[in-house]
Protein backbone atom coordinates (compact mmCIF):
# COMPACT_ATOMS: atom_id res chain seq x y z
CA UNK A 1 0.00 0.00 0.00
CA UNK A 2 3.07 2.84 1.09
CA UNK A 3 4.86 1.27 -2.32
CA UNK A 4 1.65 2.52 -4.26
CA UNK A 5 1.21 5.69 -2.51
CA UNK A 6 4.97 6.40 -3.31
CA UNK A 7 4.61 5.63 -6.93
CA UNK A 8 1.47 7.56 -7.04
CA UNK A 9 2.95 10.45 -5.41
CA UNK A 10 6.14 10.51 -7.31
CA UNK A 11 4.37 9.88 -10.81
CA UNK A 12 2.22 13.34 -9.66
CA UNK A 13 5.24 15.31 -8.91
CA UNK A 14 6.86 14.52 -12.36
CA UNK A 15 3.51 15.22 -13.69
CA UNK A 16 3.57 19.14 -11.72
CA UNK A 17 7.31 19.61 -13.14
CA UNK A 18 7.96 22.42 -15.05
CA UNK A 19 9.53 20.24 -18.22
CA UNK A 20 6.27 18.08 -18.54
CA UNK A 21 3.77 21.15 -17.89
CA UNK A 22 5.81 23.60 -20.57
CA UNK A 23 5.57 20.17 -22.97
CA UNK A 24 1.83 19.93 -21.95
CA UNK A 25 0.93 23.79 -22.16
CA UNK A 26 2.41 23.94 -25.48
CA UNK A 27 0.52 20.68 -26.90
CA UNK A 28 -2.53 21.84 -25.27
CA UNK A 29 -2.52 25.10 -27.54
CA UNK A 30 -1.66 24.01 -31.01
CA UNK A 31 -3.41 20.56 -30.70
CA UNK A 32 -6.28 22.70 -30.02
CA UNK A 33 -5.62 25.52 -32.97
CA UNK A 34 -5.32 21.97 -34.94
CA UNK A 35 -8.31 20.66 -33.85
CA UNK A 36 -10.69 24.03 -34.02
CA UNK A 37 -12.29 23.55 -37.94
CA UNK A 38 -12.34 19.55 -37.22
CA UNK A 39 -14.22 19.96 -33.59
CA UNK A 40 -16.62 22.41 -35.60
CA UNK A 41 -17.32 19.64 -38.52
CA UNK A 42 -17.33 16.31 -36.19
CA UNK A 43 -19.58 19.22 -34.23
CA UNK A 44 -22.61 20.40 -36.67
CA UNK A 45 -22.12 16.45 -38.18
CA UNK A 46 -23.33 15.26 -35.09
CA UNK A 47 -26.34 17.30 -35.11
CA UNK A 48 -27.20 16.16 -38.25
CA UNK A 49 -27.07 12.65 -37.78
CA UNK A 50 -28.89 13.12 -34.03
CA UNK A 51 -31.51 14.63 -36.17
CA UNK A 52 -32.13 13.74 -39.66
CA UNK A 53 -35.26 14.84 -39.66
CA UNK A 54 -34.27 18.30 -39.42
CA UNK A 55 -31.86 17.81 -42.42
CA UNK A 56 -33.97 16.88 -45.29
CA UNK A 57 -32.78 16.91 -48.63
CA UNK A 58 -33.55 15.93 -52.25
CA UNK A 59 -31.49 13.30 -54.10
CA UNK A 60 -30.90 14.07 -57.33
CA UNK A 61 -31.03 11.33 -59.74
CA UNK A 62 -29.73 11.12 -63.31
CA UNK A 63 -29.73 8.17 -65.97
CA UNK A 64 -27.83 8.31 -69.25
CA UNK A 65 -26.37 5.69 -71.33
CA UNK A 66 -22.36 4.91 -72.86
CA UNK A 67 -21.41 2.90 -75.28
CA UNK A 68 -18.72 1.18 -74.46
CA UNK A 69 -15.65 -0.68 -76.96
CA UNK A 70 -16.30 -3.66 -78.29
CA UNK A 71 -12.47 -4.70 -77.09
CA UNK A 72 -13.71 -5.21 -73.76
CA UNK A 73 -15.75 -7.82 -74.26
CA UNK A 74 -14.14 -10.43 -76.41
CA UNK A 75 -14.78 -14.11 -76.82
CA UNK A 76 -11.05 -15.14 -75.46
CA UNK A 77 -11.64 -13.47 -72.15
CA UNK A 78 -14.95 -15.50 -72.47
CA UNK A 79 -16.85 -11.53 -72.63
CA UNK A 80 -16.02 -10.88 -69.44
CA UNK A 81 -14.30 -7.67 -68.83
CA UNK A 82 -11.66 -6.73 -66.89
CA UNK A 83 -12.78 -4.65 -63.97
CA UNK A 84 -9.67 -2.26 -63.93
CA UNK A 85 -10.25 -1.32 -67.77
CA UNK A 86 -14.25 -1.17 -67.58
CA UNK A 87 -13.55 1.20 -64.51
CA UNK A 88 -11.32 3.70 -66.40
CA UNK A 89 -13.59 3.71 -69.83
CA UNK A 90 -16.89 4.21 -67.56
CA UNK A 91 -14.49 7.39 -65.42
CA UNK A 92 -13.09 8.37 -68.82
CA UNK A 93 -16.60 8.98 -70.59
CA UNK A 94 -18.94 9.75 -68.04
CA UNK A 95 -18.62 11.89 -64.62
CA UNK A 96 -18.94 9.05 -62.34
CA UNK A 97 -16.90 8.79 -59.53
CA UNK A 98 -16.22 6.67 -56.11
CA UNK A 99 -14.86 3.57 -55.26
CA UNK A 100 -15.66 0.52 -57.43
CA UNK A 101 -17.31 -2.66 -56.46
CA UNK A 102 -16.27 -5.71 -57.74
CA UNK A 103 -18.03 -7.08 -61.00
CA UNK A 104 -21.46 -9.12 -60.95
CA UNK A 105 -21.00 -11.07 -64.12
CA UNK A 106 -23.34 -13.53 -66.34
CA UNK A 107 -22.78 -14.53 -69.84
CA UNK A 108 -24.23 -17.31 -71.10
CA UNK A 109 -22.56 -18.57 -74.25
CA UNK A 110 -23.71 -21.81 -76.62
CA UNK A 111 -21.22 -23.51 -79.11
CA UNK A 112 -18.54 -20.15 -78.68
CA UNK A 113 -21.81 -17.68 -79.38
CA UNK A 114 -22.54 -15.42 -76.73
CA UNK A 115 -26.64 -15.76 -76.20
CA UNK A 116 -27.09 -13.36 -72.97
CA UNK A 117 -24.82 -11.37 -70.65
CA UNK A 118 -24.63 -8.91 -67.98
CA UNK A 119 -22.12 -7.23 -66.01
CA UNK A 120 -23.31 -5.01 -62.93
CA UNK A 121 -20.98 -2.78 -60.62
CA UNK A 122 -21.54 0.21 -58.11
CA UNK A 123 -19.62 3.00 -57.46
CA UNK A 124 -19.38 4.72 -53.97
CA UNK A 125 -18.40 7.78 -51.98
CA UNK A 126 -19.67 10.30 -49.47
CA UNK A 127 -23.12 11.38 -50.67
CA UNK A 128 -22.92 9.98 -53.72
CA UNK A 129 -24.01 6.38 -55.22
CA UNK A 130 -23.66 5.14 -59.11
CA UNK A 131 -25.31 1.77 -60.54
CA UNK A 132 -23.67 0.20 -63.80
CA UNK A 133 -25.92 -2.11 -65.37
CA UNK A 134 -23.99 -3.37 -68.97
CA UNK A 135 -25.81 -5.46 -71.74
CA UNK A 136 -22.87 -7.71 -73.09
CA UNK A 137 -25.06 -8.13 -76.13
CA UNK A 138 -24.94 -4.12 -76.91
CA UNK A 139 -21.89 -2.98 -75.63
CA UNK A 140 -24.61 -0.45 -73.34
CA UNK A 141 -23.44 0.59 -69.96
CA UNK A 142 -26.56 2.08 -68.21
CA UNK A 143 -25.54 4.33 -65.60
CA UNK A 144 -27.78 5.74 -62.55
CA UNK A 145 -26.53 8.08 -59.97
CA UNK A 146 -27.59 9.72 -56.82
CA UNK A 147 -26.47 12.33 -55.36
CA UNK A 148 -27.92 12.70 -51.78
CA UNK A 149 -27.37 16.32 -51.12
CA UNK A 150 -24.78 18.48 -48.66
CA UNK A 151 -25.63 17.22 -45.42
CA UNK A 152 -25.68 13.25 -46.63
CA UNK A 153 -22.24 13.75 -47.69
CA UNK A 154 -21.00 15.70 -44.98
CA UNK A 155 -22.75 12.72 -42.76
CA UNK A 156 -20.38 10.10 -44.62
CA UNK A 157 -17.44 12.21 -44.16
CA UNK A 158 -18.28 12.16 -40.30
CA UNK A 159 -18.87 8.36 -40.39
CA UNK A 160 -15.76 7.72 -42.75
CA UNK A 161 -18.45 5.87 -44.99
CA UNK A 162 -16.78 5.30 -48.32
CA UNK A 163 -14.39 7.25 -47.91
CA UNK A 164 -10.54 6.28 -49.11
CA UNK A 165 -7.59 5.69 -47.13
CA UNK A 166 -6.13 9.05 -46.82
CA UNK A 167 -9.71 10.39 -44.95
CA UNK A 168 -9.65 7.28 -42.83
CA UNK A 169 -5.93 8.17 -42.08
CA UNK A 170 -7.48 11.70 -41.19
CA UNK A 171 -9.94 10.18 -38.73
CA UNK A 172 -7.23 8.78 -36.82
CA UNK A 173 -5.12 11.88 -36.78
CA UNK A 174 -7.45 13.98 -35.56
CA UNK A 175 -8.98 11.23 -32.51
CA UNK A 176 -5.43 10.99 -30.99
CA UNK A 177 -4.78 15.08 -31.58
CA UNK A 178 -8.13 14.82 -29.51
CA UNK A 179 -6.70 12.36 -26.67
CA UNK A 180 -3.70 14.33 -26.78
CA UNK A 181 -5.05 17.55 -25.90
CA UNK A 182 -7.74 16.07 -23.26
CA UNK A 183 -4.79 14.30 -21.58
CA UNK A 184 -2.67 17.68 -21.44
CA UNK A 185 -5.41 19.47 -20.45
CA UNK A 186 -5.61 17.02 -17.29
CA UNK A 187 -2.31 17.71 -16.75
CA UNK A 188 -1.86 21.42 -16.83
CA UNK A 189 -4.68 21.00 -14.05
CA UNK A 190 -2.77 19.27 -11.76
CA UNK A 191 -0.65 22.13 -10.45
CA UNK A 192 -3.51 24.06 -9.45
CA UNK A 193 -5.42 22.82 -6.35
CA UNK A 194 -8.48 25.32 -6.50
CA UNK A 195 -8.98 24.82 -9.89
CA UNK A 196 -8.15 21.02 -10.11
CA UNK A 197 -11.01 19.96 -7.57
CA UNK A 198 -13.34 22.44 -9.62
CA UNK A 199 -12.41 20.66 -12.58
CA UNK A 200 -13.36 17.20 -10.80
CA UNK A 201 -16.60 18.48 -9.65
CA UNK A 202 -17.66 19.16 -13.14
CA UNK A 203 -15.90 16.08 -14.65
CA UNK A 204 -18.18 13.88 -12.20
CA UNK A 205 -21.37 16.51 -13.36
CA UNK A 206 -20.48 15.52 -16.79
CA UNK A 207 -19.90 11.40 -16.07
CA UNK A 208 -23.24 11.72 -13.93
CA UNK A 209 -25.33 13.14 -16.38
CA UNK A 210 -23.81 11.17 -19.30
CA UNK A 211 -24.71 7.94 -17.53
CA UNK A 212 -28.11 9.01 -16.79
CA UNK A 213 -28.87 9.89 -20.26
CA UNK A 214 -27.40 6.29 -21.39
CA UNK A 215 -29.93 4.68 -19.06
CA UNK A 216 -33.20 6.59 -19.42
CA UNK A 217 -32.50 6.44 -23.20
CA UNK A 218 -33.95 2.69 -22.94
Amino acid sequence: MKIQIIIISVGGNVLKGKIVQNWSRKIHIYSSMMLLLALLFFAFTGLTLNRPHLYVAKSEVVEYVISLPETLFSAENGYRPNRDELVEVLKQHSAIKGIPSELSIYVDIEDGQLLEGEVELDFKSPGYNAVVFVDVLTKQAEVSTTDYGLVAWLNDLHKGRNTGPSWDAFIDFVSVIMILFTITGGILLLPKKKTLLTAMKWTAVGTVVTVLCYLFSF
